[in-house]
């Protein structure tokens, strides 16, 4: 079975577990800690950023499936002739602190461009749904996009929130509308969801419950200082996406 065919698997157990390095992340000691860390608690995939020596680097390191994420066409395509084995459109959320802003067009233009410039070459797509635009509007693109034979599709919740918040309260809060437009993408759509953005071991199993296929985890994982914190977290998100595989095999 290949790379992404034991993804493809994963999702469908409704167990896959993405470790985000980052899309803006090119400190390589940090990625290949993120990556070691990801293989060494078996975690489904690592995503990383475009950067051609970073996806060389990585490609020489491990097995496991790579997802890079970009928002330029020519680097996702790029991506795949030097070994990524999904090209990921996102993820946004970083993007929008440095003033950037996406609508469903903006992705829709993204995804042709990148599907022209693959020439039919048959490529595992995951795309980011911006969180930031009303969820008609969601649910619309994802349901374009699943006409269009796009794998995955990610949520994320642009955090606006200011209130002083702190311990459980504070990282349901960050991860409570991207839940939502999961809740409401499931709902909407065939292909698998993944929910990203906020998502740890206090918020994964609201994830899973909302009816995502996979999780995808960043600063969770990304802003420790050591790797054995990181496999540490890594591990009780896989465990979790574990027992959610396990109740939904019992009520088949």
């Amino acid at each position: 079975m290949s790379r992404i065919d034991l993804f493809k698997h994963a999702l469908e157990e409704k167990r896959a577990v993405k470790v985000i390095a980052g899309i803006d992340n090119f400190d390589i000691e940090n990625i290949k800690k993120v990556v070691t860390s990801a293989e060494s608690a078996h975690a489904t995939a690592v995503d990383i950023c475009a950067r051609e020596d970073i996806i060389r680097e990585v490609r020489s390191m491990t097995d496991m499936p790579i997802f890079v994420s970009s928002i330029v066409p020519s680097e996702l395509v790029k991506a795949v002739e030097l070994g990524a084995d999904a090209i990921e459109f996102g993820n946004f959320d970083v993007l929008y602190k440095k003033g950037m802003s996406f609508d469903a067009n903006d992705v829709l233009k993204m995804v042709e461009e990148t599907m022209s410039m693959l020439d039919g070459k048959k490529v595992f797509m995951s795309v980011t749904i911006p969180g930031e635009i009303a969820i008609e509007e969601q649910i619309a693109l994802a349901v374009k996009l699943e006409s269009m034979g796009i794998d995955l599709i990610q949520t994320e919740g642009h955090y606006t929130s200011e209130a002083n918040m702190s311990g459980a309260r504070a990282l349901i809060d960050r991860a409570e509308l991207t839940i939502s437009n999961t809740i409401e993408l499931v709902r909407n759509v065939e292909i698998p969801v993944m929910t990203a953005t906020g998502i740890n071991p206090t918020t994964a199993p609201f994830a899973f419950a909302a009816g995502a296929s996979a999780i995808g985890c960043g600063s969770c994982v990304n802003k420790l200082n050591s790797t054995i914190s990181m496999i540490a977290t890594i591990s009780s998100l896989v465990e979790i996406a574990n027992k959610n595989a396990s109740k939904i095999a019992e009520m088949v």
